[in-house]
């Protein structure tokens, strides 16, 4: 028989979720270690499948919240009041949590004082099938981009301590910007170095869509990367260096992943009109025209050792 968790409440937002909501409260309950407390709190629902799957769960004895529409963060606010244990894990309606979250995710924060929240990689669902693996970090690494996943756990003080989330962010981001208050409000309590893990393990099911807020909110990237620096404009500048050559290690990375995607599968760079294009033009100050010198040379060579 699984345990039960005497202190760790979780906290389920929704809005027009539907069945998906069920999915995500059954994953919460029946959790290899089980927290005491499932709060579903929902934002204004109008669906009336998520309406009878909300009834559904407050007849299972599941308590249930019903807001006016507000947001993900005032619903996460709405439930972050509501719990008296102390640790909270919070869980968007349309994902789940795999069985093992509150076990490792708990022990992990019990046994470093330090972290500030904890959470794991995700394996996706939907229109993506994949294992997306988030690395944690300190505040230098959380400036540079979110490093967490929003389903996480932390601990139910140091959430209300940062203020909890910000709800005039509606449009997205507003998970980043919590963990970064949250790093930099516990990183002002003396002796405390505070961190965010991720367990090098799936520990969530996370659904993916081409219309989700998350994808959607790329859409507005620079924007919103823009209020991001001006909220922590005073951590942005502490730590410059470590943002800027940060930012540059990413870029890196993705013009040698290109780089080998055009070495390595044959004809890539003719196919794509915007791969030929940029080895026609290729950009510079970025390591653009290294790569395009790097590719034509091996492109080169091979057609040398083919002749």
């Amino acid at each position: 028989m699984a345990q039960t968790a005497d202190d760790v409440s979780v906290v389920i937002t929704c809005f027009d979720q539907g069945d998906l909501l069920e999915d995500a409260v059954r994953s919460a309950r029946t959790q290899t270690l089980r927290p005491r407390h499932v709060l579903v709190v929902d934002d204004g629902s109008r669906d009336p499948r998520t309406r009878r799957c909300l009834e559904g769960l407050r007849r299972d004895g599941v308590d249930v919240i019903h807001q006016a529409n507000a947001g993900v963060s005032a619903a996460r606010n709405t439930g972050l009041r509501r719990v008296d244990s102390p640790f909270v894990v919070f869980l968007d309606g349309d994902d789940r949590l795999l069985p093992d979250f509150v076990r490792v995710t708990r022990g992990m924060l019990l046994a470093d004082r330090g972290m500030v929240a904890a959470s794991g990689w995700m394996r996706t669902c939907g229109v993506l099938d994949s294992l997306v693996t988030p690395h944690g970090g300190d505040l230098s690494a959380f400036l540079c981009a979110n490093s967490c996943p929003a389903d996480c756990m932390m601990r139910t003080a140091d959430a209300r301590s940062a203020g909890g989330y910000d709800e005039t962010m509606r449009h997205g981001y507003e998970d980043w910007n919590f963990f970064l208050t949250l790093l930099e409000t516990d990183s002002r309590v003396p002796g405390r170095a505070p961190h965010i893990a991720v367990a090098p393990e799936p520990l969530i099911l996370y659904r993916t869509s081409p219309v989700s807020s998350n994808v959607l909110s790329m859409n507005g990237r620079l924007d919103r990367l823009r209020e991001i620096m001006r909220r922590h404009h005073a951590a942005y500048e502490d730590h410059l260096e470590d943002v800027v050559l940060g930012l540059e290690a990413a870029s890196m990375r993705r013009l040698e992943l290109w780089e080998r995607t055009v070495l390595e599968i044959p004809g890539a760079g003719e196919r794509s009109e915007a791969s030929a294009g940029f080895l026609l033009g290729p950009s510079y100050g970025d390591g653009g025209m290294a790569s395009a010198v790097r590719i034509a040379a091996e492109l080169s060579a091979r057609t040398r050792k083919g002749a």
